[in-house]
This record gives structure tokens, C-alpha cells and sequence, in this order.
């Protein structure tokens, strides 16, 4: 049995250093495999992991890794994947600080300190090294705080993520694998629910407090509550892709009142979304969950990871600035 309590603190102490600039191979195994979004499209190896830590650390050469969630957990099952299922596995969201000095993909410098977002999730070898990831950095955030941003005003509030309410997203101590449990079963009892009728006014809500916080990727902001929920994500995404759809989650893992899923979206582009004209494109995009539930077993936060980047890509639109 693998010592999860050890596989988050290695975990952390990697994500750390890298964001410090030490070696990738300090980190990841030699044969590592990572899947990253637009414009890397996933890396391989030393070589091309270096690459991509080496844009990040060239823009931002004083950061550091500042998380606000990280939890371990064993990987539960998912009947529908039939893509070879890593476990356990350890998931991260948190903010490269820094000062930003030199351009990342043609997004300007601010000469300022600027808050990267990442949310990742690492699957460990048994010599401690990361063997697998899946890496996602908000790169239309960073667009934002530089000047650039290149969609049309987002529905939700702009703006830093916060931590959980209460603070206790880093899990340091053992592992809560009963609370996981039920916070796992009651995350997916939701995705079955979000699921049900076209309309959106008939999708059940009872998973969720009331004045829940949804904390989404730039491009659709902040919201509070049902209403907010409804009006700024749930309503726009379901009508430009109302055929979406997963063959199975990557990750789910659960650790007392947190909870983490996360994989791949299949759909067709059938609408206007994010000032998109509709294209009839078949599209895929990553997304994950970090969910934090209240004392009643309620969902009171929700933070979405979400490769709009990626996504705007497949449909003819390059959203990064030119060279």
C-alpha cells in the first residue's frame, strides 16, 4: 500500500523546486509522459518537459509555487475509460507569483507581479518521480492581468482565485479516505444530475449550498450561487454544445471534504460560445473539478480548470498573441 500522506508532500516539494527552476529531471523520470495544452500538445521526456518549465521560468525568473489545494487519494474506478488508469494519484491547484519579465508566447511582460494559475495532477513511480501528469496552466488569465486579453468580457468576475473558505486545502495529514468516499459519491450522484433534461431550469441543484462560490477558468469568471452558476457557465456552454459528453475521468480522487475530477469533454460546436460563431466542429478539451464541501455535505465551492485555450484552437481561433 502506498503511503499517500508521502506522495502529496513529495509531490508538493517537486512542484516547489520547479517553479524555483531546478533540474526537470530532479522531478519527473526519464521516460515521463505529460499532458499539456495548446501550444505544447503534451511532452514526453526530459527534453520536452524542460521546454515547457522553461518558457514559465524565463517569464517569470523569481517565482514561486504558492498552493491553495493538494490533496492524494487512490484513483476510484471509472467504468467508461478504457485508457490505462494510474493510481494514486495527486492532484494540485495553485498560482506561479512572480515577477513577469519576459514574454510567454508572445503575452507581453507587465514588468509586475502577476499570478499564473495551474492545476495539475501527478501520479508518482515507486522511486518518487513523477511519471505521469496533466498540466494546466490558465493562460488566458495571465492574458488578462497583461493587457491582452482576447474574448469578449466574461459573464463572471475577474480576478485572483482564492483558497478554500477556511483554509485546509493543503492535505498534509493522513488521508480521510471515509469522508473521500462520500464526497467522491456525491460528486458523481451530481454529474449524473447535471446530466438530466435540456433545460436548465429542470437540472437538480440539491448537491449544492445555496450562495456556493464557482470559481471558473478566465473566459467565464467568478459566480455565486444557482442563478450565477446558470447564467454565467452553465447556460451559454450547454446551448454552443449541447451534445458534450465523456468516455470516463482520468482522476478521481477524494480526501475528507475535497474531492477531484477531471478529464477530457467530447462535443460538437453548435452555437455561439465565447464570441465563437458556431463552426458544426467535433471538439475535445480538458477539464477538472477541485470540489470543497461544507459541514452538511453540501458542495460549497467549486474552482474549474478548463482548457478554453485548447478548445478556441480546434475551432480555427488562436487566442494567444502573435510572436
Amino acid at each position: 500500500m502506498r503511503d499517500l500522506q508521502q506522495d502529496g508532500a513529495m509531490v508538493r516539494a517537486h512542484l516547489d523546486a520547479l517553479a524555483k527552476g531546478a533540474p526537470v529531471a530532479d522531478a519527473f523520470a526519464p521516460d515521463a509522459q505529460a499532458w499539456l495544452p495548446h501550444p505544447w500538445h503534451g511532452a514526453r521526456g526530459h527534453a520536452a518537459l524542460s521546454a515547457f518549465y522553461a518558457a514559465l521560468t524565463d517569464a517569470l525568473p523569481d517565482a514561486e509555487w504558492r498552493p491553495e489545494i493538494v490533496l492524494a487519494g487512490e484513483n476510484h474506478p471509472d467504468a467508461r475509460t478504457q485508457e490505462t488508469r494510474y493510481s494514486p494519484l495527486v492532484g494540485a491547484l495553485g498560482h506561479w507569483q512572480g515577477t513577469f519579465t519576459r514574454p510567454l508566447l508572445g503575452i507581453p511582460p507587465t514588468g509586475g507581479v502577476v499570478h499564473l494559475r495551474i492545476c495539475e495532477v501527478h501520479h508518482l513511480n515507486s522511486d518518487g518521480c513523477i511519471a505521469h501528469s496533466w498540466i494546466l496552466p490558465d493562460l488566458i488569465d495571465l492574458m488578462d492581468q497583461a493587457g491582452c486579453y482576447p474574448l469578449p468580457p466574461m459573464k463572471g468576475a475577474r480576478g485572483m482565485w482564492p483558497g478554500p473558505r477556511g483554509g485546509g486545502g493543503i492535505r498534509s495529514g493522513p488521508v480521510d479516505a471515509a469522508g473521500g468516499a462520500r464526497a467522491m459519491a456525491q460528486v458523481l450522484d451530481m454529474h449524473q444530475a447535471l446530466g438530466i433534461g435540456a433545460d436548465i431550469s429542470n437540472v437538480p441543484m440539491h448537491h449544492w449550498h445555496p450562495d456556493f462560490m464557482y470559481y471558473a477558468a478566465a473566459g467565464i469568471g467568478m459566480c455565486r450561487g444557482v442563478e450565477g452558476f446558470r447564467r454565467n457557465h452553465q447556460a451559454p456552454f450547454r446551448s454552443a454544445l449541447p451534445d458534450r459528453r465523456s468516455r470516463g475521468h482520468f482522476v478521481r480522487i477524494a480526501d475528507g471534504d475535497f474531492a477531484l475530477t477531471g478529464g477530457l469533454l467530447y462535443a460538437t460546436h453548435t452555437g455561439e460560445y465565447l464570441g465563437i460563431p458556431a463552426t458544426g466542429r467535433a471538439v475535445s478539451f480538458m477539464v477538472m473539478d477541485f470540489y470543497h464541501f461544507d459541514s452538511d455535505g453540501l458542495i460549497a465551492e467549486n474552482w474549474l480548470p478548463f482548457d478554453i485555450l485548447g478548445l478556441a484552437h480546434q475551432l480555427g481561433v488562436d487566442l494567444l498573441p502573435g510572436p
